[in-house]
C-alpha cells in the first residue's frame, strides 16, 4: 500500500512541477528577453570568436600535401553540407529548430517531468544551446546557474546569427572522436571522404556520435555504437527522411558502421620531412606569424592558414618511388634526394631519408651535411674554368701524390686512393674523377678561391660564411668538407642555369583562411645572381656531360638521349655516396649513407642481390655510380617524361660554340712547390702519353725518366733551362679571374721538384 502511495505522490509532484513550469513559462521567456538587443553581444562575452581550424599546406598546383593541427579541426560552410545530413541533425537533436528562438520551453517542461520521474537531470537543449555550451560554457560548473546562462546566451545568439549560421557552427564545433573536430574532419576520419559526399546514413551516424564520442566509438565499443546508430536512424525515419523497416535499419547500420580510422588519399595529412621543414621555419626561424613562439604556434596550428609551397606532388611521388630502389640493409644505408627547378631555385621534391616518424625518423637527411666525396669537384672545375683554365689543359693525375697541407705544413696531404691517370686533359680527369689531378687543381686555383666559389654557387639561407664554415682543406677535392643535399643541389642549379644562381626556397606565400588575405609572400629575385660567367658555366656543363657519356656514370645516361650532365662522388671507405646531375630544366642530387655515422657501405649482401637483377652488374659496395646514380636516373627519367628534349646548345649554335671555344691553346697546369718548370732550349722532349678528348689518344713514346737513356724517337740532346717559380699559392687570392700557374705545352717540361730534372735532359741554365 505504501508503494502505491509513493507512486501517486511522484505523479502528483510531476504534474505540479509541470504546471509550475507552464505557468511561469511566459515570465521566464520575459526574463530571457529582458535586455535590449544592444545591451550584450556574445562576441563581447569572450570565447565566441573565429573557429579554430588546422592550417593546410599545398603544392605549386594547389593540391594538399599536409596539415598543421593541434587537433584535426576542419571548417566547412553550411552550403557544403548535404541537406539530408542537416535533416538528420534536426530529426535527432532539435525538431523545432526552425520555429524556436533559441530555447524550446515546451521541451524544457517535458524534460523537467522526465527528470523528476527518472531522478536524473539535464536534456532539452536546442541546437542553439548546444552551440553556446561548446563555445562559451564548456569550462563552467553544471549548477543551476549554468542552465539559465545557456538559455540566456542561446536567445542572444539567435538575435546575432541566422539559423543557417548557427547550424554551421554546430557542425564545426562538435567533437567526433579520434581528434576530429567538425563534421568535415569526421567525414574524413570515419569514411575517408569529403563532407559533401556523405550519405544520409553516414550523416546520421556522425550526428548521433556527437552526444558521447567515446561511449559510441564504433571501433572500440561497437555494440553500444550500433545501438545508438539504430536509434538515430529510427528518429530520422520517424521524421519521414528514410523509409526503412526496423530490420532494414539494423542491416543498413551494420553496413555503414565504420570499422577503422581512415583518411582521404587525395588530401594527405601525414607529416613528412618537407612539411616539418616548413613547420620549423615558421615556428623557429622567422617572425612572420607573430613576435612570440606562442603567437606563431596558435596561428600555425589553429589559425586555418593556407600555406602554398614549391613542392610538386607528382615530382615528389617520383622521388619517393625512386629512392625505394635502395633496399633495407644491414648497414642502415638510407637515401636522401632533392630536386630543384633550375629557372627559379624552387624545391620541387625532397626526400629526407626513411619516411618521417616522430621519435624515430625525425632528422631530415636532405638538410644534414655529410662529406661529399668527389662530387665537390664540380665546384673546383667551375672555379678553375672561371680562372681561365681550359678543358684540354693538361694536369697530372698519377698516384700516389704528395701535396702541401696549409693547415699543417709538417704533415703533407698524401693521396693514395682512387684511379691513377698519367698527364692528361682536365676533361678526362673529370670524367674519371681522378683524385690526384683534382687535389692539385684545387691548390693550383687556390683553396680559398674554391671555397669562395662554393659559397657563391650554393648560397642560401642555410649556407653562408656566417652560418656554416667551409674550410680550405688540402683534402677539399676528396670531400673533406661537409655539405647537404640542398647545398649541392643549389650549386648544380647554378651550373645548369649557366652561371645564374637562384637560392633554393620552399614557400611561395601564406594566406589567411579566407584564401585571399595575404599574410606573407616571397619577394623573388627574378633575375638571380651571377655566380659564374656564362662561358665558364657552359664549359663546366660541357665537361660534366662526359661523365654520363663515357665517365663514371656512363651506365645512367637519361632515356631518349636527353642531354644531361653530372658528377659522381664516393667518400673514402665508401662511407658516403653521391650523384649530382642536371638537365636544363631540373637539378637533382642523391645521397646514400648511414645517418648514424660514417659506416662503410662495402661487402653488403643486400646490395649485391638487388643490383644483379636490375642493372646487369653485380656489386655489393655502394659508390656514387651505383645506387645514387641509378636513383637519379629513375627519378629524372620519370619527371622529364613528356617534357621537351632541350639542350644548352648544339654544334650548330654559334653562340654556344663561342662559349665553348678555348681562348688559347692547351697549357700544362702545375702546382708550385710540388711541380717545377723548365724551358726547352734545344731538342725535342718526349711528350707524355695522354688522352686529349674522346677518340683522340696520342701515340707518342712514353719516357721513363729513371731509365737514364734517351729513346730513339727523341732527338738528343734535350737542353732545358729551369725557370723560377713560386713555391706556394697565395692563400688570400679571391679574385675569381686571377690566372693560375701554367705554361704552354710547346717548349716546356714540368717535372717533380723532389726528383729533379729528368735524366734525359741537360740543364744549361739554372734559375734563369
Amino acid at each position: 500500500m505504501w508503494s502505491l502511495r509513493l507512486v501517486v505522490a511522484v505523479l502528483l509532484s510531476a504534474l505540479l512541477i509541470s504546471a509550475l513550469v507552464v505557468g511561469i513559462a511566459p515570465r521566464l521567456w520575459g526574463m530571457l528577453n529582458a535586455h535590449e538587443e544592444t545591451a550584450l553581444s556574445l562576441y563581447e562575452v569572450g570565447g565566441f570568436t573565429g573557429l579554430a581550424e588546422r592550417s593546410v599546406l599545398f603544392d605549386l598546383e594547389g593540391r594538399q600535401i599536409g596539415v598543421f593541427q593541434a587537433e584535426n579541426s576542419q571548417q566547412t560552410l553550411i552550403s557544403e553540407i548535404p541537406p539530408h545530413v542537416i535533416d538528420a541533425l534536426l530529426s535527432i537533436e532539435d525538431r523545432t529548430f526552425r520555429q524556436h528562438k533559441g530555447v524550446d520551453l515546451r521541451a524544457v517542461a517535458r524534460q523537467v517531468v522526465a527528470n523528476v520521474n527518472s531522478g536524473s537531470s539535464g536534456g532539452a537543449s536546442t541546437i542553439t544551446q548546444q552551440v553556446v555550451k561548446n563555445e562559451l560554457l564548456a569550462t563552467l560548473p553544471r549548477d543551476g546557474r549554468y542552465k539559465l546562462l545557456q538559455m540566456r546566451y542561446a536567445v542572444l545568439l539567435e538575435r546575432e546569427l541566422t539559423k543557417e549560421q548557427i547550424l554551421e557552427r554546430w557542425f564545426n564545433t562538435n567533437f567526433y572522436g579520434y581528434n576530429s573536430y567538425g563534421i568535415k574532419a569526421a567525414a574524413e576520419v570515419y569514411f575517408g571522404k569529403d563532407v559533401g559526399q556523405l550519405t544520409i546514413e553516414e550523416g546520421t551516424f556522425l550526428v548521433g556520435l556527437v552526444r558521447a564520442p567515446s561511449a559510441y566509438d564504433p571501433i572500440n565499443n561497437r555494440s553500444l555504437s550500433m545501438s545508438r546508430f539504430v536509434t538515430a536512424l529510427r528518429r530520422v525515419r520517424d521524421e519521414g527522411y528514410i523509409t526503412l523497416t526496423d530490420e532494414e535499419i539494423v542491416r543498413r547500420a551494420a553496413e555503414v558502421l565504420p570499422t577503422g580510422v581512415r583518411s582521404r588519399p587525395d588530401e594527405p595529412v601525414q607529416r613528412t620531412h618537407f612539411t616539418e621543414l616548413v613547420k620549423d621555419y615558421l615556428l623557429n626561424q622567422t617572425t612572420i606569424l607573430g613576435a612570440t613562439y606562442q603567437e606563431r604556434y596558435a596561428k600555425l596550428f589553429r589559425g586555418g592558414l593556407r600555406i602554398y609551397t614549391t613542392l610538386d606532388r607528382e615530382v615528389q611521388a617520383s622521388a619517393d618511388e625512386a629512392v625505394a630502389l635502395l633496399p633495407e640493409n644491414s648497414v642502415n644505408a638510407q637515401a636522401a634526394l632533392v630536386t630543384v627547378d633550375n629557372a627559379t631555385g624552387a624545391i620541387r621534391a625532397m626526400v629526407g631519408g626513411k619516411p618521417f616518424k616522430a621519435g624515430e625518423n625525425e632528422v631530415n637527411l636532405a638538410m644534414r651535411r655529410r662529406q661529399t666525396g668527389s662530387s665537390v669537384k664540380m665546384f673546383i672545375l667551375a672555379a678553375a674554368l672561371e680562372a681561365g683554365v681550359e678543358a684540354d689543359d693538361y694536369i697530372d693525375g698519377t698516384l700516389p701524390c704528395t701535396l702541401p697541407n696549409p693547415e699543417n705544413i709538417d704533415e703533407p696531404f698524401v693521396v693514395t686512393n682512387g684511379v691513377s691517370e698519367p698527364v692528361g686533359s682536365l676533361r678526362r680527369m673529370t670524367w674519371l674523377s681522378i683524385n690526384c689531378a683534382y687535389a692539385k687543381l684545387s691548390q693550383i686555383v687556390g683553396l680559398n678561391r674554391v671555397v669562395d666559389r662554393i659559397y657563391q654557387m650554393s648560397a642560401s639561407e642555410w649556407l653562408t660564411p656566417e652560418k656554416y664554415p667551409v674550410y680550405p682543406y688540402a683534402s677539399l677535392a676528396t670531400g673533406a668538407n661537409e655539405l647537404s643535399v640542398v647545398d649541392m643541389a643549389a650549386g648544380a642549379q647554378t651550373i645548369a642555369n649557366l652561371g645564374v644562381h637562384h637560392e633554393p626556397y620552399f614557400m611561395e606565400r601564406i594566406l589567411e583562411r579566407d584564401n585571399s588575405t595575404v599574410v606573407w609572400e616571397r619577394q623573388a629575385n627574378v633575375e638571380g645572381t651571377e655566380a659564374l660567367t656564362t662561358a665558364s658555366a657552359a664549359k663546366t656543363v660541357d665537361i660534366m656531360k662526359g661523365v654520363l657519356k663515357g665517365g663514371t656514370a656512363r651506365r645512367t645516361a637519361l632515356a631518349d638521349e636527353r642531354p644531361a650532365a653530372g658528377k659522381t662522388g664516393t667518400q673514402a671507405r665508401n662511407t658516403n655516396a653521391w650523384f649530382v646531375g642536371f638537365t636544363p630544366q631540373y637539378s637533382t642530387v642523391v645521397w646514400v649513407g648511414d645517418p648514424r655515422g660514417y659506416t662503410q657501405m662495402a661487402g653488403v649482401p643486400e646490395f649485391r642481390s638487388q643490383i644483379v637483377g636490375q642493372w646487369g652488374f653485380s656489386r655489393n659496395t655502394v659508390t656514387g655510380a651505383t645506387y645514387p646514380a641509378h636513383i637519379w636516373k629513375r627519378h629524372m627519367d620519370a619527371i622529364h617524361a613528356g617534357l621537351e628534349i632541350v639542350d644548352w646548345g648544339t654544334k650548330k649554335d654559334e653562340q654556344w660554340q663561342a662559349f665553348l671555344a678555348p681562348q688559347r691553346g692547351p697549357t700544362r697546369l702545375y702546382l708550385p712547390g710540388v711541380e717545377c718548370v723548365a724551358q726547352v732550349i734545344s731538342g725535342t722532349p718526349p711528350a707524355p702519353s695522354t688522352t686529349l678528348a674522346p677518340g683522340r689518344t696520342t701515340t707518342t713514346t712514353t719516357v721513363d725518366p729513371a731509365a737514364g737513356t734517351t729513346p730513339a724517337t727523341v732527338p738528343a740532346p734535350v737542353v732545358v733551362s729551369v725557370l723560377p717559380t713560386a713555391t706556394t699559392i697565395d692563400p688570400t687570392e679571391k679574385n675569381p679571374y686571377a690566372p693560375v700557374p701554367s705554361v704552354p705545352i710547346a717548349g716546356h717540361i714540368v717535372y717533380d721538384c723532389d726528383k729533379g730534372v729528368p735524366t734525359w735532359a741537360q740543364t744549361t741554365v739554372v734559375g734563369g
